[in-house]
């Protein structure tokens, strides 16, 4: 078994009422959570989107990314719709952690991307991993996503682990001066896609 469920609550919003579920995953110890709304386990596709952490842009609402407003643009969508999910993975700064994120940071303050950033500092582009959303999808019933995202190789890597995805939607919100730069570089050499 990959996953041990915790626990559920309720977690009101602006949006309205979520739940959040709490998993430990037990190859790595890392706490995750999904936020839901509305019945998942009935047979059409799930609007989700899968968030990896950024304690900067989610909590703290910096500029340098759009990761905070991704995270709230798809509450309202969920909202909207009344049913959906978002598996929230600890897996900040692109997997690398909330401290060498900030070695990262100061390495693009300095001139780099966040690409160069991150080899500079010994790690992936993106080592982000998905592996661990398939139990979770599983706990819930989920058979399909309409998933939530500007990241093809996201899309693929659910794909790979059997996870059904039938639509990508764009997710596009959060861009301004502050991050124009990190905006390009997930086109150009992340792959993202943009439509504006």
């Amino acid at each position: 078994m990959r996953i041990k469920f915790i626990a559920t609550a309720k977690l009101p919003s602006a949006w309205g009422e979520f739940s959040i579920h709490g998993f430990e995953d037990l190859v790595t110890g890392k706490e995750h959570v999904v936020l839901s709304m509305g019945d998942l386990s009935a047979d059409e596709p799930v609007l989700a989107r899968v968030h990896s952490e950024c304690l900067t842009g989610d909590a703290l609402f910096s500029l340098r990314c759009d990761c905070g407003p991704q995270l709230q643009y798809a509450m309202q969508k969920i909202a909207e719709e009344g049913r959906g999910m978002i598996l929230y993975l600890r897996q900040e700064g692109r997997g690398i952690g909330l401290l060498n994120k900030i070695r990262a940071y100061s390495l693009q303050d300095q001139g780099a991307d966040t690409v160069e950033a991150n080899v500079k500092l010994g790690f992936e582009p993106d080592g982000r991993e998905y592996d661990i959303c398939k139990p979770m999808l599983e706990h819930f019933g989920v058979q399909s996503l309409r998933l939530m995202t500007n990241n093809p190789r996201k899309v693929d890597a659910l794909q790979s682990l059997g996870i059904n995805v039938v639509e990508r939607l764009p997710i596009e919100t959060g861009q301004n001066s502050h991050n124009e730069s990190y905006l390009a570089v997930k086109m150009s050499k992340l792959g993202h896609l943009f439509e504006k």
